[in-house]
């Protein structure tokens, strides 16, 4: 982290229980964005701001084994870090479509999409989503 790094404000936080695979592949997922961003291949995604967020679910490189994880650990996320998640899993989803485990690519992202966001309201995503850039 740069020496002026300051962590993000969550926007409407919640504390949600998450298994340890269940990090683990939300920790893969940011992986894949962070490899993205640092290549320079994509500029949509602040480094930082992944790294945060993997250090919150306790999956940043360095960070724990995997297999020191916890059986259920307590995350705060907020509505913006599974914004961030989701739009992740839409990037891996569409940059696999021509692999043959597609299928199961498009379940788990469906899977895990239906997850995040149903710990907001259907209004709480619409008005998170008009306030966007």
């Amino acid at each position: 982290m740069s020496p002026g790094w300051k962590a993000a404000v969550v926007q409407l936080p919640r504390v949600i229980e998450l298994e340890p695979d269940a990090r683990m592949a939300l920790g893969t997922i940011l992986g894949i964005m962070s490899d993205q961003a640092m290549s320079g291949a994509s500029n949509r995604w602040d480094v930082e701001r992944l790294l945060e967020l993997e250090m919150r679910l306790g999956t940043a490189p360095g960070f724990v084994a995997a297999d020191q994880l916890d059986d259920v650990a307590a995350v705060t996320l907020g509505i913006d870090d599974a914004a961030l998640l989701l739009d992740g899993m839409a990037f891996t989803e569409v940059a696999s479509a021509d692999l043959p485990w597609i299928d199961m690519v498009r379940w788990t992202s469906d899977f895990v999409t239906a997850e995040l966001r149903s710990h907001w309201t259907e209004s709480e995503w619409l008005e998170m989503t008009a306030d966007s850039p």
